[in-house]
């Protein structure tokens, strides 16, 4: 390399540390760099519900029943499929009863072997209870080649639907009840989080896991409130603010493992909610006491719209930053 072009090099280099001089810095870690030489290979096996998946990543809920969810559902159960991560299929109420589109939601043969499960809300399953069709629910799993079900616990989301469906009886009610189908469970809020009451209730029952779907992603009950009148939104504006951070949540965890003790039945855990990337979900999987992964949502369904290719780089490019913090970053 000749003399001009290495000084033009360290030009560059001082053009570029004026450009990128840390404003926020990121105080949840300490950076040991002399300990490790760079990730290589992939990352370490985990288990989930039974299940070995190749990164912690899981793709939680998102669309269902949507002209393009076809489309988005296969890209990303084929990225899952790729790079063995779970999946969470968005609600499949529209599936209960006919099978019209029902090829929107087979995506076993793009997943392989990898976690995939079924969804359904509280009040859907109610009715289902109620009508003596609670056996809708198996063949549900069977026709979509699940694992298990997912309970959307979502109270807030349908009061503040101008057409949301109000629920008889408690979700913790129809959880125990659902349980009783000796199917593969799991639960989670759709984006407020459960408090320390709720989590407590939760990890005392026999669950495959407990997703938090916590307060900081997509708020689903501030989404109803842009669709209601003037006066309903003023009235309920602040009820939409409700819930728990991940944050939150995994020091409720680790304080109520301790209380509960063998009590403790030791669901796996899906850390979601204002989960942006791959340094959210390392903090806080290594900050809770349970074997936990991580999951995103929107992220996901930004790439999933667009080319397979853009969702694979995106994927892969977060599984490479997680490896990069696990092999050089502690919690302070």
């Amino acid at each position: 390399m000749g003399h001009t072009e290495t000084s033009d090099r360290k030009k560059d280099h001082i053009e570029m540390a004026f450009e990128s001089v840390v404003a926020n810095q990121d105080n949840r870690f300490y950076y040991e760099p002399l300990f490790s030489a760079h990730p290589k290979g992939d990352l370490e096996k985990v288990f989930f519900a039974g299940k070995q998946m190749n990164a912690p990543l899981w793709v939680s809920s998102m669309t269902g029943g949507t002209k393009e969810a076809g489309t988005i559902n296969r890209n990303l159960a084929r990225v899952c499929g790729q790079f063995g991560l779970g999946m969470g299929l968005g609600s499949c109420r529209i599936i209960l009863h006919d099978d019209e589109y029902l090829s929107d939601f087979q995506l076993r043969k793009e997943m392989g072997d990898f976690p995939l499960y079924a969804n359904l809300g509280v009040a859907q399953i109610e009715e289902l209870f109620d009508a003596g069709k609670e056996y809708l629910i198996s063949e549900l799993i069977k026709r979509t080649e699940t694992d298990g079900l997912i309970i959307h616990v979502n109270p807030l989301q349908e009061w503040l639907q101008p057409e949301g469906d109000i629920f008889k009886t408690s979700p913790l009610e129809i959880i125990q009840k659902t349980l009783e189908l000796d199917l593969k469970i799991i639960v989670k809020e759709v984006g407020q989080g459960f408090g320390p009451n709720s989590l407590r209730a939760l990890m005392k029952l026999p669950l495959a896991a407990i997703d938090f779907g916590a307060h900081g992603g997509t708020n689903f009950s501030k989404l109803e409130m842009h669709r209601s009148s003037e006066m309903r939104h003023e009235a309920y504006d602040k009820v939409a603010e409700w819930g728990h951070t991940a944050k939150e949540m995994v020091g409720f965890y680790n304080c109520l493992a301790e209380e509960l003790g063998e009590n403790n039945k030791k669901a796996d855990i899906i850390i979601s909610g204002g989960v942006k990337d791959f340094m959210d979900g390392y903090y806080h999987t290594q900050r809770i006491d349970s074997n936990a992964i991580y999951g995103q949502a929107s992220a996901f369904l930004k790439h999933a719209r667009g080319s397979y290719d853009e969702l694979e780089e995106y994927v892969e490019l977060q599984l490479k930053g997680y490896q990069l913090a696990k092999t050089y970053l502690t919690l302070r």
